[in-house]
């Protein structure tokens, strides 16, 4: 694809201010700057809506913020009130937790081709190595690699773009779904005509799986990013997961159906408009 072509990069958030910082941080040293960065909040504090406004002053792209109410995990809400704000042709999404490495959003946009979506993946940091990077701040940001100390998975960590064309359309090529969330990017016009997110998931849980299930069920094709698109995975706690098994059901329920479109997307509605 062209890197003429409008890109936006979308990241979500919660209550994590330190974490941000970085990953914007991250965002500000890409080769290929996006042409705006959209941030859906789940319900943050006052103390995110300060960093972005402090960040947007010197920030090379418009910086958007997107906040709702806290009222739980709400995360496919969020998403589609932020994709209705999205003004990029293409769309590469991230979670507010994972620090980009230069190349991240050239490698999403060179990659992207018409008529398919794509799911990358994620380098682990231990506590350790995450507690040292966010002791750090912006001022002191580290150039990460597979041979960082605190990388646990070192080979999603690698960086060879000969490699990467040739697996993605390989790797995982035969599993039902492979998305994470926190690395994926899509053309803009084929989210809308899915409807976006499914808003009955709520909780940690599948909302990646699903959206690509209905995303195929469309007719768009899933590659692959492997050893491109490099992004490293702040720790974290686990998340409440009282609602996992909920999520899975409505994932099974997609999964054994033709429909394409969800009722609880972005447009309330059972049936997609005409035109799609």
């Amino acid at each position: 694809m062209p890197l003429s072509v409008k890109c936006s990069l979308l990241v979500s958030t919660y209550n994590r201010p330190d974490a941000l910082a970085i990953v914007l941080e991250s965002i500000r040293r890409q080769t290929r700057v996006p042409d705006e960065v959209v941030i859906a909040d789940d319900g943050s504090r006052d103390d995110t809506r300060e960093l972005i406004d402090a960040c947007r002053k010197s920030f090379p792209c418009p910086l958007i913020h997107v906040w709702q109410e806290d009222a739980g995990f709400r995360k496919c809400i969020i998403w589609n009130k932020a994709l209705e704000r999205v003004a990029g042709e293409y769309i590469v999404q991230i979670d507010g937790d994972c620090v980009l490495s230069p190349r991240f959003v050239e490698d999403h946009q060179i990659f992207a081709r018409k008529g398919w979506f794509t799911c990358g993946s994620r380098v682990l940091l231990t506590k350790e190595a995450t507690e040292k990077l966010l002791a750090g701040g912006q001022e002191n940001f580290p150039v990460l690699s597979a041979f960082s100390r605190g990388v646990r998975n070192r080979t999603n960590a690698l960086r060879i773009p000969f490699l990467a064309r040739f697996f993605r359309e390989r790797y995982h090529a035969r599993k039902p779904y492979i998305a994470r969330g926190c690395n994926m990017s899509f053309w803009k016009k084929d989210l809308i005509a899915v409807n976006g997110y499914n808003e009955k998931i709520c909780g940690w849980g599948s909302e990646d799986a699903e959206l690509e299930v209905r995303l195929m069920k469309y007719g768009v094709r899933r590659q692959t990013l492997k050893f491109a698109g490099v992004q490293f995975h702040l720790f974290h706690n686990d998340f409440d997961r009282s609602n996992e098994l909920k999520n899975i059901e409505t994932l099974k329920d997609v999964l054994a159906k033709p429909d394409f479109w969800t009722p609880e997307g972005i447009v309330k509605s059972p049936h997609p408009p005409a035109q799609i």
